[in-house]
């Protein structure tokens, strides 16, 4: 898995427009775009509950809650991702595009039941039985919505499990509803053993996880199955993180670096500056520059949802050059 491709969401609430940019500036590996500012259903927690088999959620006001039959908020989830795969596969078809590979996002396990309330108001993953039973459908209705891109785009799909709330659950970081207290933390093995159900049953596709929390989980995630591990590369700070980072390299797992800002910083970014980032890491790590190429992609920091239109094209662009100097870096780096 190489290239460059983006983490999942873009601004505003045209689709057709998303799919085109996405297919246009990524044609390597495109995304099926995700626009939260349409609401709820659109959001990632919404987007991905939809995908849930024989599981149901509505919206109250403190977030989600588990529903026991699908209603308005459930198909509502579930429609616009059916008119965003519509969209896609028209972008790729206007475009003549036939990539060999494209990816879905949606958000991992754990982050989806830290977010998702049981009816008595506490989170699903304080249940265990809830937690089988959400991480058993989550990965059933993965597996079906992949096979359905791959029928639909005769592509290979790589899955991204997005867990920016993988640190909190890890680190028992979640309040209780009484905002009192906080939610016990989940230890290492079980959080591994949940994301490795899931990574399982997918495993006709390469899986990319997905974290741009400060200090990502690598070898959890690793451990987990991940092919490959997305996160921001901007952030890792200290020996400890840079050797996980070393270890995750050397265990043969790839990793897509998070290094084109993905809002506007407001002062012009050179190829150069996001990409002597990632030359600087592997000269520091002691590895070849050319585990860049076979072991590393190209991504922005994070979703693309805060930006101007005008900087998600820079930024996709940017991360494009990017992939490009990571097969053959430029005179003088």
């Amino acid at each position: 898995m190489h290239g460059a491709t983006g983490i999942g969401s873009l601004p505003g609430t045209d689709i057709d427009e998303a799919a085109k940019i996405v297919v246009g500036e990524l044609p390597d590996l495109p995304h099926v775009p995700e626009l939260p500012a349409r609401g709820v259903g659109a959001d990632m927690i919404g987007r991905t509950a939809g995908l849930l088999v024989d599981l149901a959620i509505e919206v109250i006001t403190s977030g989600y809650r588990v529903n026991p039959r699908p209603g308005r908020d459930h198909r509502l989830a579930v429609d616009l991702l059916r008119g965003d795969l519509d969209a896609f596969d028209e972008a790729l078809e206007r475009a003549g595009a036939q990539p060999e590979t494209v990816k879905v996002q949606a958000v991992g396990p754990w982050t989806l039941m830290s977010n998702i309330e049981l009816m008595r108001g506490h989170r699903v993953l304080t249940d265990r039985g809830a937690v089988k039973e959400f991480s058993e459908s989550l990965a059933e209705g993965l597996k079906l919505h992949a096979a359905e891109v791959a029928k639909r785009t005769k592509a290979k799909v790589v899955v991204q499990l997005d867990e920016p709330g993988l640190p909190a659950v890890l680190q028992g970081l979640l309040p209780t509803p009484s905002k009192l207290g906080t939610v016990a933390a989940v230890p290492e093995p079980d959080a591994r053993g949940v994301l490795a159900v899931v990574i399982e049953a997918l495993k006709d596709h390469e899986v990319i996880v997905h974290c741009c929390a400060p200090h990502p989980p690598l070898t959890l995630l690793r451990e987990a199955g991940a092919a490959a591990i997305a996160f921001d590369a901007t952030l890792i700070k200290g020996a400890a993180a840079l050797d996980e980072i070393g270890e995750t390299w050397e265990a043969g797992t790839t990793l897509a670096l998070g290094l084109v800002p993905s809002t506007d910083p407001g002062t012009p970014v050179t190829l150069k500056d996001v990409g002597q980032r990632a030359f600087g890491l592997v000269d520091r790590l002691g590895f070849p520059r050319s585990i860049l190429a076979e072991k590393a992609m190209a991504t922005p920091t994070c979703g693309l949802a805060g930006a101007t239109s005008g900087w998600v094209k820079r930024a996709l662009s940017l991360t494009r050059d990017l992939s490009s100097s990571f097969l053959e870096p430029p005179e003088g780096w």
